[in-house]
Order: structure tokens, then C-alpha cells, then sequence
């Protein structure tokens, strides 16, 4: 009987491994509070990731949450952003007081589509918000261009993209700051976890602050701020994880260029592009469906894969700007490539365990969708 494959499976290092990290936390007792392990991954990340600072956060989303309050944004402020993206990324900007203008997507790598975010701007407008959707990198040159242009502050949302490079910088620096999330279906975890990355010194303090309550000593809190520090445990599966990451990209490259070697070509079919100067991560595998040219619907081949096994992920549908959440109060029909793609996108199961036969048996099962 075949086995069941799973859409992600975390990355783990040995067990003996992890134990012999953890060993001194019962030693000192230390779990939390930026002890020992936080403080050695903050470094890590920093030389790693070649940027000036590294805050470390309980969990992505609270992390980009912070960052967009560290802007000092004006209340009710308009912030251009994608809904082709995950919740956390328009719930952080609406959390923080302010407005998400949707702006759409380009057809070719899903990222924000930089020729129309200029139309969106309007005197309210103070910040942008952009996606590196599954791996690939924003035009950040162009988003660049416009936010001087404008005086906007720009905070990336750069969840897919640790370890991605353009033009061999990290992703980690672009913008006035970019947050990772180190979710365990992640190409690196720390379990759950997350982390900004920025290289304005000012950004330091009022970060910890805004992430320890504003403690400043036994004595003193000088701010008014909440809970989402890293604890040890997370930091110290992150420094096992950072040890094996090179290694879990290779594997996840030859994972994808299988898929490829498949479906790369096929009528019907289209597959996210292997950017220009770009070192990737080969964090997802989108497949989107045109219906009339494979002969089958995204939603048909997921539930051949289910029948088969097999986990697929129609990743990102619903857009955000339809949930119910917001009732009403956007229009998806304004961002039509990005409900477009929403509707016939696919993300395929990827993972540096994932065998180079289970990508055949995929391959099989979505190939004998086609009519």
C-alpha cells in the first residue's frame, strides 16, 4: 500500500542533536528572557543574513505587527499592500490602525505588480507593504524608487524568502525592514518564531521594548508594550536548523527540478519562474491551472491527489481582501490577476525529505488529470 504524502513536513535536526543544545537550559534554568540561546542566534542570523540587526520574535506575525507600529505611521494612514498573501499580512496592518489598499499582482511570479502601485498612492498613503510570495523576490528596485519618491516607509513581508538573495544581498535587506517567519512548514524553523530585520539603530530599543513590555530594569518600564519574546527552546532548535539549512536548500532544489523536469512545458500548465539573479530557497511549488488548456480544474486534481494521498494546498485562496473578516469593505474584482491566480493555483508538497519518487507518483497523478 502506498504511503500518504504530506504537503510540508518540518525540518528537524537529530534528536541527539537538539538534546545536546537544550543539555545547559537545565543546568541554568534559563528558558526564556533572552538568555543565552536567544542571544547566540540573534548573532548568527545577523553575520548570516549580513544585516545590522536582528530582533527575534515569538512568532512571525507578531513580528511584522511590531514593525509596522515601529514606523510611527499615522492612525487611519492607507498602506499599499497584495491580498495574494497570507492573513497575517493584512491583519498586521489593520491591527496596527491602519487602511490595506489592495494593489494586484503580476501574472508571472505573483509578487505586488509595481505598474500600478503609483495609481494607488493618495495623500494618505504612508507606507508600503509588499510580499515575497513563496520565494520570489519583489521588484525591489522599483518599490525602492517609488518610496523615495513618495517619502513612504516600506516593510516587507518576507516570510517565504530567508535565505533567498538578489543579486547576492539577502532579502533581509531591503526596505526600512523585513520580517522572516520561522513557522515550522518553513525552509527554516525555530518551531514557531520569527524575526525583523533592519539596519536603523533606532529600531533597536523600541523593538525590545514593544516585544518585553517596555522593561528597562528591575525597576523601570519606560514603555508601554506586550509579550512576544523567543524562548530558548526555539532559539536553540534555530541554531540546529541554521546548521543543516544549506544542506535542506540542496535537497529542496532537486526536489523542484524534478517537478519541473515534468511539468515544465505541459499545456495547461503554469509554473511560478526561476527569477533573474536570484539565489532561491525553493520554499513552495506553485502550479496554477488553466482549466480549458489541462482539461482539469485546480480543485479537480487536488481532490485526485487526495485520493491518492497525496497533500496539496490551494495557497493563497481565499485573497484577503475577501474574508469575511473585513465585511464587505474591499472589492477582489480590483485585483483581478490576483483573483485570477487564487482560483486556480496549487502548491504541490515540498520538502528536503520529500523522495524523488513521490515527486514521480505527484507527477503521474496530476499528468493523468489531463484531458
Amino acid at each position: 500500500m502506498e504511503h500518504n504524502i504530506l504537503v510540508t513536513r518540518s525540518s528537524m535536526p537529530g534528536f541527539e542533536e537538539y538534546c545536546e543544545e537544550i543539555k545547559e537550559l537545565w543546568d541554568s534554568h534559563w528558558l526564556t528572557n533572552m538568555g543565552v540561546k536567544h542571544k547566540q542566534l540573534q548573532a548568527e542570523l545577523e553575520n548570516l543574513l549580513n544585516v545590522p540587526h536582528v530582533t527575534l520574535y515569538t512568532n512571525g506575525h507578531l513580528a511584522l505587527e511590531n514593525v509596522i507600529a515601529a514606523m510611527n505611521l499615522p492612525q487611519g494612514g492607507e498602506v499599499i499592500t497584495t491580498p495574494f498573501t497570507f492573513a497575517s499580512t493584512t491583519h498586521a496592518i489593520v491591527r496596527n490602525g491602519l487602511t490595506p489598499v489592495f494593489c494586484d499582482i503580476n501574472a508571472e511570479d505573483f509578487t505586488i505588480d509595481t505598474t500600478k502601485i503609483e495609481s494607488l498612492i493618495t495623500d494618505r498613503t504612508c507606507a508600503i507593504v509588499p510580499v515575497h510570495v513563496y520565494g520570489n523576490v519583489c521588484d525591489v528596485e522599483e518599490i525602492d524608487r517609488i518610496a523615495k519618491k513618495y517619502g513612504l516607509k516600506v516593510v516587507y513581508d518576507a516570510a517565504h524568502a530567508f535565505g533567498v538573495k538578489y543579486k547576492g544581498i539577502s532579502t533581509a535587506c531591503f526596505g526600512n525592514a523585513s520580517m522572516f517567519s520561522f513557522h515550522a512548514t518553513k525552509v527554516f524553523n525555530t518551531i514557531e518564531g520569527g524575526a525583523v530585520c533592519f539596519s536603523d539603530d533606532a529600531l533597536v530599543q523600541l523593538l525590545n521594548d514593544m516585544k518585553n513590555f517596555g522593561i528597562h530594569g528591575p525597576e523601570e518600564v519606560a514603555f508601554v508594550g506586550g509579550n512576544a519574546k523567543m524562548n530558548e527552546f526555539q532559539a536553540a532548535m534555530g541554531i540546529c536548523n541554521l546548521r543543516h539549512l544549506d544542506a535542506a536548500i540542496v535537497k529542496r532544489k532537486a526536489v523542484v527540478e524534478r517537478y519541473r523536469s515534468h511539468l515544465d512545458g505541459v499545456e495547461g500548465i503554469q509554473l511560478s519562474p526561476i527569477q533573474a539573479d536570484v539565489e532561491s530557497n525553493y520554499a513552495y511549488f506553485p502550479v496554477v491551472f488553466d482549466e480549458k488548456k489541462f482539461g482539469a480544474s485546480r480543485n479537480e486534481v487536488m481532490d485526485a491527489l487526495a485520493e491518492n494521498g497525496i497533500g496539496a494546498r490551494k495557497y493563497f485562496y481565499p485573497l484577503t481582501n475577501t474574508f469575511a473578516a473585513f465585511h464587505g469593505e474591499f472589492d477582489a474584482n480590483k485585483t483581478p490577476v490576483a483573483l485570477h491566480i487564487s482560483k486556480r493555483v496549487l502548491t504541490l508538497p515540498l520538502y528536503e525529505e520529500l523522495a524523488l519518487e513521490d515527486v514521480e507518483r505527484i507527477c503521474k497523478v496530476i499528468l493523468n488529470c489531463k484531458k
